[in-house]
């Protein structure tokens, strides 16, 4: 079984090869050499920073199972970082604006090292520690690092639009290529040079640690605007008021949670499901396997949102109900594949065609990401863009806490399909924000000319 690993990989790599190969010099975008060496900069700390995060994704459910942990405990560590994020995660936006965001960064790397150090403590107390840090961490992640890019390219007056690059290569490098090296180094370390599941913990805060010094170097210190700095209850009355305000706002908001706790999910899911009985199944690989689908569904993105004819409305219905069959696998296979009673060995048949639809639903995800920032940018109002975005997290947060409280009420097909069938919603929900946009744009003429006189943007750079 062994060779399947490597065919769907391969597979996987030519098709976003000949992807990337094939892209057009129209897909380009001209920028200066101060903006591409300020670019890179940001691309290597960035990188270093999501290495240090992938490296982890793979074996943390498996180094709680070799500690002893069960299925239900293991979900109440789960639930401490979730519960971490979502606490934190409301203020630490505007905790980054006041303090300084690249000093939000250097705190993002000293709380992951703490993370991973706890990891070597097979003490449960410990090791919900490490959760919470992490937690903490994961909040700074995906809104510091931002937060201080986009300050530092309108300080040092650099086009708009080239942002954009600096976020398509961040998407492509950060969220595919790295996971792919960093789910690869994983499984060498483990599997490989047999050094135990706490060693991708290790490599991890090594990176942190290295980009940790880079930003320490060269990276100024920006804070948020001032006439920004508001309580956190003065932000949450401005989010609450937008959202109801504006049905496509509240849609919107809908969807990304349905979709990311869905997909939080199964990040939870995907071991046990894919060895029921203790199969030996290589992590690393299968983590790099589902990072290289990603960054098939990325550059798909790209090229379809970079054809005027084609709406990101109207395909993320589609990409939203592939999704939701695709997670049906697990409950297709379970009734019409026999269950192996063999414990141990390489993974089952069934296991296989669940991967085939694992490897979907990245490819998925990696449509959904540029997608719904793209339709963020559309629809959430610019000034109060970061609390509404940390507003969605609160829910997604609670409904991800509440599934894995309750990980060992229900068998793991029907976590499937409770996935599988919010994922169907998103794809209504979807329907009904193309109507009201299409609804808007109808009613607003001034669009139809913007649609004729302005290109669309390429991010696919």
């Amino acid at each position: 079984m062994e060779m399947f690993y490597y065919l769907v990989f391969a597979g996987l790599a030519v098709v976003v090869a000949v992807m990337e190969l094939s892209k057009s010099n129209k897909d380009r975008i001209n920028t200066s050499s101060a903006f591409n060496s300020f670019k890179n900069n940001y691309l290597v700390v960035y990188s270093l920073m999501m290495a240090g995060d992938w490296l982890q994704g793979p074996y943390v459910y498996y180094l709680y199972t070799t500690y002893g942990f069960s299925k239900g405990e293991i979900g109440h560590l789960f639930i401490a970082g979730f519960g971490s994020s979502m606490l934190f995660g409301t203020i630490v936006g505007s905790l980054a604006d006041k303090q300084g965001r690249k000093r939000a960064c250097v705190t993002y790397c000293i709380t992951y090292i703490l993370s991973c150090i706890t990891k070597h403590s097979p003490q449960y107390n410990v090791l919900m520690l490490g959760r919470v840090l992490g937690g903490i961490a994961t909040s700074l992640l995906f809104s510091a690092f931002e937060s201080w890019l986009v300050a530092e390219h309108n300080k040092r007056g650099f086009e708009q639009q080239w942002l954009s690059v600096t976020f398509s290569k961040a998407i492509f490098l950060g969220n595919g290529l790295v996971a792919i090296v960093a789910g690869l180094f994983g499984n060498l370390l483990v599997d490989t040079l047999a050094l135990g599941p706490v060693a991708p913990f290790d490599a991890a805060s090594c990176f942190l640690a290295i980009g940790m010094s880079i930003i320490l170097c060269t990276w100024s210190e920006n804070y948020g605007d001032p006439s920004e700095s508001k309580d956190l209850l003065t932000q949450f009355r401005g989010a609450a008021a937008a959202i109801s305000s504006d049905e496509k706002v509240a849609l919107l908001g809908a969807i990304q949670s349905l979709f990311e706790g869905s997909m939080y999910t199964f990040v939870f899911l995907w071991t046990p499901a894919l060895s029921p009985n203790d199969e030996e199944i290589p992590h690393g690989f299968i983590f790099a396997t589902f990072m290289m689908a990603s960054m098939m569904g990325s550059s798909l993105a790209s090229r379809l949102m970079a054809r005027s004819s084609t709406r990101v409305e109207s395909y993320m219905q589609i990409v939203f109900v592939v999704s939701s069959a695709s997670l049906m696998l697990p409950i297709i296979t379970a009734f019409l594949v026999p269950p192996s009673k063999v414990k141990g060995g390489g993974i089952s048949f069934s296991g296989c065609l669940q991967l085939l639809g694992f490897c979907t639903f990245e490819a998925c995800v990696g449509l959904f990401w540029p997608s719904i920032m793209k339709m963020r940018s559309q629809y959430i109002p610019e000034e109060a863009r970061s609390t509404i975005m940390n507003f969605f997290r609160i829910p997604l947060n609670i409904f991800v806490c509440i599934v894995l409280y309750n990980v060992n009420a229900f068998p793991i097909t029907f976590m499937f399909g409770m996935c599988s069938f919010f994922l169907l919603v998103a794809s209504v929900l979807q329907r009904r924000l193309m109507f009201l946009a299409d609804k808007t744009k109808d009613w607003n003429p001034m669009s139809k000319a913007r649609d004729v006189e302005e290109e669309p943007l390429n991010i696919s750079d």
